[in-house]
């Protein structure tokens, strides 16, 4: 499943890997990669697929969920469709309260002790999908852990999600993806161990050097 995500995303640009001419993030560190998983909501067979697998995944790792709670916003129509499927109740956490009406930073109906798993549609650093789970802890859910589509497998998010006891499935993951990626020839088979430098220190550069070879 993990590699039939992958191709989906892959085939429909949801993600995006250029490592000879990297993506700038906000935050001005290079990127091989960029991810724009709102374009599965407009390839229907691609989102059949994916939100058929997300809603799997839902079941199996979290048997016991009552709620499912979008991110806001990537996360909100994913949330949307798996409850859906699974008739599931749904609602969303916004990135903070409203500063009018009563205030919601949680949209839906919520009640205390509910079991709820969040949906996340990629997961980076994984601090805004922290802070979600803990509007939601703070609210009085039982969070079960968190379901996303894709995360960039980083090191610092596994152990900030370690560190706050929140357990988290992805449909697929970079490594997974960077393996496809050069198997289905959409970047050649010795980019992968750039990638993979870059997934695990996006702030060192060096990935490029190693790039350009011997012409630096």
């Amino acid at each position: 499943m993990e590699q039939l995500i992958a191709r989906e995303l892959l085939s429909i640009g949801a993600v995006f890997l250029r490592p000879d001419e990297p993506f700038t993030w906000a935050s001005g560190i290079k990127s091989p990669i960029y991810c724009d998983n709102r374009l599965i909501l407009t390839a229907p067979e691609a989102r059949s697929v994916v939100e058929d697998a997300l809603a799997k995944l839902i079941t199996d790792k979290y048997p016991d969920v009552q709620v499912l709670m979008g991110t806001a916003t990537a996360g909100i129509p994913h949330a949307a469709i798996a409850a859906h499927i699974l008739n599931l109740p749904m609602g969303y956490v916004r990135s903070g309260s409203k500063d009018h009406g009563r205030g919601n930073r949680i949209e839906g109906r919520l009640e205390k002790g509910q079991r709820v798993v969040v949906v996340e549609d990629l997961i980076s650093t994984g601090g805004s999908s922290i802070e979600t789970v803990k509007a939601l802890r703070d609210a009085g859910a039982d969070v079960l852990g968190i379901a996303c589509l894709f995360t960039y497998n980083m090191q610092a998010s596994r152990d900030a999600l370690q560190a706050e006891n929140i357990p988290c499935h992805s449909l697929t993951n970079f490594d997974i993806l960077a393996q496809v990626a050069a198997e289905d020839g959409y970047i050649a088979q010795t980019d992968i161990d750039r990638l993979l430098r870059f997934r695990a220190n996006p702030s060192d550069s060096s990935w490029m050097e190693v790039a350009k070879g011997c012409g630096i």
